[in-house]
């Protein structure tokens, strides 16, 4: 029994990189959203530029669908290596060989514009909130996955998962209040930080939204997951180019040059700031990287090991932001409130437990009154969800099955 539960070096290895990628993708987006720089030429200033805080969250979303476009490389990887071992097994022409359906491939557009919807309001709220609150908040995905799953998909939830929805709504609430206490007593605008909440929470609305598309339309169909992450990828950057970033350009709002968001200015600014171009670098390569971790922890590992990797990286981002504020520069990071960090910290501890309980971590069938309910729960299949997809164990290595599993995470997409 040891013996199958301890973990190889490849594991060990998987699970740092996903750790890794994970922190430094909230870390780099936050990161941003702190750097000052020259933008693009001000019509109302005479044509003159003046430093100014990198707000362009929209323009952020493009860069996220850039980087999952990276995976259809390690997709094609993939494919060819399948490929030759398939030729060289079934001793057949490529001509004879399946062609994916290419009206299927299509299909993952409908997803896609919830992904792009989903990360754009997490984008925006995170410009108000602090990164660690923002990584908290994104645990609220698994209250709407779950009763979506219920609504949509007629899953039956047993009473263990119910509990850990109502303790991951304590949490919540208790990370949402001390950000709002500690924004009132630092004299910011305790308004921008309810509507940065109020965004994250409609984010999870939306990618929980995402999840019951992706399982109805992708759970049976032979798409390889990179696949699907690098084609959602790739019909984003189509949308973002080609409609969203337009249309905010002429939409009247408070940017450069009246603009709801001039990406234009966006692409200045990165130019101008050697720091935000690297920022902007890191939070690309570690999408791509994340998702093809993620891809590869889900495959070897268990929910535990999931639920462990992402409490860490909320640890870690949190830590880091603290570390960067008190060592290096109080323009970058987070302070610790003094008055209400406790009170965050408890609301870290309850989305532990909720997400604990919502996944069947914590064995309570020691206590006789919930007995019958663990049995239940432990016999209804787990409810998968996600963007990013995993590969069923259960089939053939030549078999693809495009399933979800964020319902299972204290996490998010981008």
């Amino acid at each position: 029994m040891t013996k199958n539960m301890a973990l190889s070096c490849r594991q060990i290895l998987l699970m740092i990189g996903m750790l890794v990628t994970g922190s430094i993708n909230t870390l780099s987006k936050k990161a941003q959203n702190d750097c000052r720089a020259p933008g693009y030429p001000d019509h109302k200033a005479n044509g003159t530029t003046s430093p100014h805080d990198f707000n362009h969250p929209w323009f952020q979303t493009l860069i996220m669908f850039i980087g999952e476009t990276i995976c259809l490389i390690g997709f094609c990887v993939v494919r060819k290596r399948d490929r030759d071992r398939w030729r060289a097994e079934s001793h057949i022409n490529a001509a004879e060989m399946p062609h994916p359906n290419r009206l299927i491939q299509l299909v993952v557009a409908f997803p896609t514009v919830c992904d792009l919807v989903g990360t754009s309001l997490a984008g925006i709220g995170l410009v108000y909130v602090d990164a660690s609150v923002w990584q908290m908040l994104r645990g609220s995905i698994i209250i709407f996955a779950g009763i979506l799953s219920r609504i949509f998909l007629k899953r039956q939830l047993g009473c263990i998962k119910w509990t850990g929805m109502f303790f991951t709504m304590g949490g919540l609430v208790l990370v949402g209040c001390s950000s709002i206490f500690k924004a009132d007593s630092s004299n910011r605008n305790a308004g921008n930080t309810i509507l940065g909440i109020i965004l994250i929470i409609s984010s999870q609305i939306v990618s929980a939204s995402q999840m019951i598309i992706e399982e109805t339309f992708l759970k049976k169909k032979s798409l390889h997951p990179l696949q699907v992450v690098g084609l959602e990828g790739s019909y984003g950057v189509i949308f973002m180019s080609v409609i969203v970033l337009p249309a905010m350009y002429y939409i009247p709002g408070s940017d450069v040059n009246n603009s709801y968001e001039n990406s234009l200015d966006a692409l200045y600014q990165i130019a101008n700031d050697s720091r935000l171009l690297v920022f902007c670098l890191l939070y690309l390569l570690s999408i791509a990287f994340y998702n093809y971790f993620g891809l590869a922890v889900t495959k070897s590992l268990t929910a535990v090991h999931r639920t462990l990797i992402d409490a860490c990286r909320t640890i870690i981002v949190w830590g880091i932001d603290l570390f960067v504020y008190y060592a290096f520069d109080k323009g970058f990071g987070e302070p610790f409130d003094k008055t209400y960090g406790l009170l965050q910290v408890d609301g870290f501890l309850f989305l532990l437990i909720g997400t604990a309980l919502y996944n069947n971590l914590v064995d309570l069938s020691w206590i006789p009154c919930l007995r019958s309910c663990v049995s239940q729960s432990t016999t209804q299949p787990l409810n998968h969800q996600g963007n990013i997809q995993e590969a069923s164990d259960s089939e053939s290595e030549d078999e693809y099955k495009t399933v979800s599993e964020r319902s299972r995470l204290l996490q998010g997409s981008d």
